[in-house]
């Protein structure tokens, strides 16, 4: 099942990315084009979702599977080390938001301040030579300005989409009493918006607590905890 929906995000992306690279409407008085945008937006997100499962071995059984899911998701977001990914995920797991958590940010809680530093963190040299080479070669058939706000800004969109909902909010100051072991806390509100807001990622807590739940079951989880607590 890992597999089936890693490849229905996996396509979906492609395809609508194609879709707005060839084809799609590019009119900035347009709400078609925004709309576009968002769900490319949407994709990323997922994507990145899908590397993230492949991190805890959740797409496949398979080892080498699995690792050539989460090798594919991390480059074709934004050309991402998955190794590199892998490894800080590893410490954030084992160190939630302490000076040893690479996604935590110890001197400030300023939503801006600690993205850019989330992204300092996970860029690399090779990233930027990688989608520079990718850029230059997309532009000799596609034009700059579809390249732009069909391909680049969802991603630093989703980038922002990631970090807000899967890591300032769940791991924000103060931690209470009921955020540990994990220093983390969940998103409140129906399953609707909790998948659409990050595919469920704002269950953090139960991730951090079940580590080994996909993405797409986490909402069951959520639910057997409240089911839990008001039994108490």
């Amino acid at each position: 099942m890992g597999v089936l929906v890693a490849l229905l995000i996996m396509f979906c992306w492609l395809g609508h990315l194609l879709y707005c690279l060839l084809w799609a409407p590019l009119e900035l008085s347009s709400v078609a084009t925004y709309l576009h945008l968002a769900l490319q937006t949407y994709l990323y997100t997922g994507l990145f979702i899908t590397g993230h499962d492949a991190m805890h071995g959740l797409v496949s059984p398979n080892r080498t599977v699995n690792m050539a899911f989460g090798w594919a998701a991390s480059l074709f977001f934004a050309g991402l080390s998955y190794r590199k990914l892998s490894s800080n995920h590893y410490r954030h797991h084992l160190f939630p938001a302490t000076e040893k958590d690479p996604d935590y940010y110890v001197h400030s809680q300023n939503v801006w301040l600690w993205w850019l530093v989330f992204l300092k963190r996970y860029a690399t040299i090779w990233q930027f030579l990688f989608m520079a080479v990718v850029f230059n070669l997309l532009k000799i058939w596609v034009e700059v300005p579809r390249l732009l706000i069909f391909w680049i800004v969802p991603a630093v969109l989703a980038s922002f989409q990631l970090f807000f909902v899967g890591t300032y909010l769940p791991h924000r100051k103060p931690h209470s009493d009921d955020m540990m072991p994990h220093r983390a806390r969940s998103q409140q509100g129906p399953h609707w918006w909790a998948m659409l807001s990050c595919y469920f990622f704002g269950y953090h807590w139960e991730h951090h607590e079940l580590p080994r739940i996909p993405w797409w079951q986490l909402y069951r989880t959520k639910a057997e905890r409240a089911h839990r607590k008001e039994e108490l």
